[in-house]
């Protein structure tokens, strides 16, 4: 039997909340991935997030309904990809910055090079890289293929808060989610 899928309901609550809960469930792309251990939240309001600036055509998809794919280009190097959350027209989202690879590690070996699984998906550049997912998967639906979302396998592990990191406004909000003592977390490792 197929497990079931986070569904719209899971993102049109609190980012917060969803970004919290996201530590421990799993996040597949074609059959490549593993457990969340590490997300950020934005909300409209706050500075560091695309919405703050409004309704733009790049950030229509952060408006639009939760449980939607939001894939940007940092630096314009690396796709990043964010969950849309809150109820539609709120503009949140949760940046997926981590995994622990447990699936398809031969194929993310074969897009990231040959390196130990803790540093597959250790940063939301690396993770992109290693699932394949690009700027063509912006606004996909998250619910459905070629993503699985799944609730935790086992408890939830322990989450640990603090600031974001790889930004420069608001930094001291203490909206940086991990898995309590996961190796697989990007650099600075919360403490």
């Amino acid at each position: 039997m197929a497990a079931r899928r986070l569904g719209r309901s899971f993102f049109a609550r609190s980012v917060h909340q969803v970004a919290r809960d996201l530590i421990g469930c799993r996040l597949l792309f074609e059959g490549r991935g593993g457990t969340i251990v590490e997300t950020e939240s934005y909300e409209r309001d706050d500075p560091a997030c695309h919405a703050y600036v409004g309704l733009t055509e790049r950030t229509s998809v952060l408006f639009g309904p939760p449980a939607r794919a939001y894939v940007y280009l940092s630096y314009g190097i690396h796709s990043l990809l964010n969950a849309v959350a809150e109820p539609e027209g709120s503009a949140a989202a949760v940046l997926i910055r981590a995994l622990e690879p447990t699936a398809g590690l031969g194929e993310m070996r074969a897009r990231r090079g040959d390196r130990p699984d803790a540093d597959l998906c250790s940063g939301p550049g690396k993770l992109t890289e290693a699932l394949g997912v690009g700027l063509a998967h912006n606004g996909a639906d998250l619910t459905r293929d070629p993503f699985q979302l799944l609730p935790s396998a086992a408890d939830p592990p322990a989450v640990i808060t603090g600031p974001r990191i790889g930004i420069t406004k608001a930094t001291e909000r203490p909206w940086r989610f991990c898995a309590a003592g996961s190796p697989f977390v990007s650099r600075p490792r919360p403490k």
